[in-house]
C-alpha cells in the first residue's frame, strides 16, 4: 500500500462494472478504494517474483498469463494463485471471457478479493481502464463563465456578471459554433497538462439569457450546436472599456492564466457599444490556433516594419555618402 493518507478515489462497483462492461464473478463490497491510478499485469508475480510489486494497482490478466498458469503442475499452480491473492489489491480482472476464471473463484472467496471478468481484449481493456481512472481521479475545479468550442478551439469566456457572456455565446452558436457550459464550467486536469471542461449534469445544455430566462440550447438549435465536453485551449476575459487601460494593440504580449497548474493563453477583450464580440472571439480563437502552429502574425508584422526601417536607414546612409 502507498503512503498516501487518502485514496485517489472510491470506486462504486456498480458504476465501475457498467462503464467498463465487467461481469462480477465474486464481490462482497459495494465499493473499493483505489490508491494508485496504474494497471498491473502480474506475469512476474504469478511466476513467483514479488520484488517491486505494487499491489495497490488494479490487476488484469489475459491469455498469456492463463497459458502460463495452465502449463504448471496443478499443485504449483494452486500455490502461485494463492500466494498472489494473499496480497491486498483493489480488484482482479480476467479478460477475453476466459473460462479459466474459475481457477480464481475459491481463492477470491478465501481472501475476500474482488474478481471480475471481461469479454474485451487485455490491451483494449487496459487502455479503457487507464482513461476511466484518469477521468475519475483527475484534479477538478469550477469557474464562473461560459464554455464554447469556436472553430475547434475550446474557449472559456469570463467576465463580470451582466457583461454579456451568455449573449456572446448565443451569437457564437448561431454562427455554427458549439455550446458546452453556461454559468459554471467544471474543469479537470488530465495527465497533468490537458484541461477538459464540461457543465455540471444538472446544467448541461441550458443557458440563461437575461430578459428571456433559461433556454435549452440543444432543443432550440439542434444536437450539432452542443457538446458534452471539450479541451480548454484559451480563456477570453471580457471587461468594460476603460480608456486608461493599456490594451495590447499589436498582439505581442502573450498573457496566460493558471488553471489547475496549467498555463492557459489569456486574451482580454474590452467591451463597448458597436463591437461585434462574437466575430472578435472567433478571430482570437483562430489566431490562437495559428500561434500553436508557429505562425505569429503580430511578430511577423513587427519584423517586417523593423526590416523596412533598416532598409530605409541604409538607403539614406548610402545617399549621404
Amino acid at each position: 500500500m502507498t503512503s498516501q493518507k487518502e485514496p485517489l478515489c472510491i470506486m462504486n462497483m456498480k458504476e465501475f462494472c457498467q462503464e467498463l462492461e465487467l461481469e462480477v464473478v465474486h464481490c462482497e463490497v459495494e465499493s473499493f478504494e483505489l490508491w494508485d491510478g496504474g494497471i498491473n499485469r502480474p506475469g512476474l508475480q504469478l511466476h513467483g517474483y514479488y520484488e517491486y510489486f505494487d499491489a495497490s494497482r488494479i490487476q488484469i490478466i489475459g491469455k498469456v498469463e492463463i497459458s502460463y498458469l495452465m502449463s504448471l503442475d496443478p499443485r504449483l499452480r494452486e500455490k502461485r494463485i494463492d500466494d498472489f491473492f494473499s496480497y491486498d489489491f483493489p480488484c482482479f480482472v480476467v479478460c477475453w471471457d476466459l473460462p479459466e476464471v474459475s481457477l480464481f473463484e475459491k481463492v477470491a472467496q478465501k481472501y475476500h478479493r474482488i474478481l471480475l471478468k471481461s469479454k474485451e481484449k487485455t490491451t483494449s481493456l487496459t487502455y479503457r481502464l487507464v482513461d476511466y481512472i484518469d477521468t475519475k481521479t483527475a484534479p477538478k475545479t469550477g469557474i464562473h463563465g461560459v464554455l464554447v468550442e469556436v472553430h475547434g478551439v475550446g474557449v472559456v469566456i469570463t467576465g463580470a456578471s451582466g457583461i454579456g457572456k451568455s449573449e456572446t455565446a448565443l451569437e457564437l452558436i448561431k454562427r455554427g459554433n458549439s455550446f458546452i457550459a453556461d454559468d459554471v464550467v467544471e474543469i479537470s486536469n488530465h495527465h497533468g497538462h490537458t484541461l477538459m471542461g464540461e457543465a455540471p449534469p444538472m446544467l448541461r445544455y441550458y443557458m440563461e439569457v437575461r430578459g428571456i430566462g433559461i433556454i435549452d440550447v440543444r432543443m432550440l438549435y439542434g444536437a450539432k450546436s452542443v457538446k458534452q465536453s471539450v479541451q480548454i485551449d484559451m480563456v477570453i476575459r471580457l471587461e468594460n472599456w476603460n480608456e486608461h487601460s493599456p490594451y495590447d494593440r499589436l498582439g505581442l504580449d502573450e498573457e496566460t492564466t493558471d488553471i489547475l497548474g496549467v498555463d492557459v493563453p489569456l486574451v482580454t477583450i474590452p467591451v463597448s457599444g458597436g463591437r461585434n464580440l462574437a466575430a472578435i472571439i472567433e478571430t482570437a480563437a483562430i489566431n490562437n490556433r495559428m500561434k500553436e502552429a508557429g505562425f505569429r502574425s503580430a511578430q511577423i508584422f513587427c519584423d517586417n516594419i523593423a526590416k523596412h526601417n533598416e532598409e530605409v536607414a541604409e538607403s539614406r546612409k548610402q545617399e549621404e555618402e
